[in-house]
């Protein structure tokens, strides 16, 4: 069912954010953020499949402080993803709505903002099961093609500064349906708990993640986030 199948149904707004900017608000994973009130009535991964990001992000009217969210990618709905919480809470707080949780169907993501930046809270057993491969070079990375890849997740890094806790990398995951992602807050966590150290990623074409390392089995995950249009259906 979509939003013409629903007699006199009025216009629906999905919000679409950047997620993991740059510093000048360049680049960034684009996010679909529908409202739940406003699509009770539409199938919710038939939207996202329309819609055609990489993620999209259904989020109930917070309170207390606290908002569920459910999250799609055009073929399936994931129970945690680290671009659509971040971007979801920068944009409740833009709305003038900050929450402190984010309830996902994998567990709470806790919420803070510092000095520009998002940040969640995350466990690295949330996220998908990743094929993670380290290459020697980022001129690997740019060698690779998203169309030699036709199933599963593939994730491939390559340090630039590892005492510094830099790299570079790239993600494909047909199996999502989606060919390249440009950032993936969820595997970032992955990494960061396989490494057991923070990170600073630049992923795609320049998006930029920052995460934290925890002790305790807990990931930050951080990023910039910027505004960039409204989709009407």
């Amino acid at each position: 069912m979509n939003a013409h199948d629903v007699p006199d149904a009025p216009d629906i707004q999905v919000e679409v954010v950047r997620v993991f900017t740059d510093p000048a608000g360049g680049q960034g994973n684009a996010l679909g953020i529908a409202r739940a009130g406003d699509v009770v009535a539409l199938d919710k991964q038939e939207l996202a499949a329309r819609l055609g990001f990489s993620e999209t992000s259904v989020v109930s009217q917070p309170v207390d402080g606290t908002a569920d969210v459910r999250i799609y990618t055009p073929t399936i709905e994931l129970p945690f993803a680290g671009h659509p919480t971040v971007g979801t809470a920068w944009w409740l707080a833009a709305q003038h709505q900050p929450v402190h949780t984010l309830r996902v169907s994998a567990g709470p993501v806790t919420v803070t903002q510092t000095d520009g930046l998002t940040w969640i809270t995350a466990k690295a057993e949330w996220a998908p099961d990743f094929d993670f491969q380290q290459l020697d070079s980022p001129d690997e990375l740019t060698a690779l093609r998203a169309e030699d890849f036709t199933e599963g997740q593939h994730y491939f890094w390559a340090w630039t500064n590892e005492p510094r806790g830099a790299l570079r990398s790239r993600m494909f995951a047909p199996s999502m349906g989606i060919a390249e992602d440009e950032a993936t807050g969820a595997a970032a966590v992955a990494l960061t708990a396989k490494l057991r150290r923070g990170l600073v990623i630049t992923q795609g074409g320049g998006s930029q993640l920052y995460t934290e390392w925890d002790s305790d089995g807990w990931v930050r995950l951080g990023g910039r986030v910027a505004e960039d249009h409204v989709v009407v259906l």
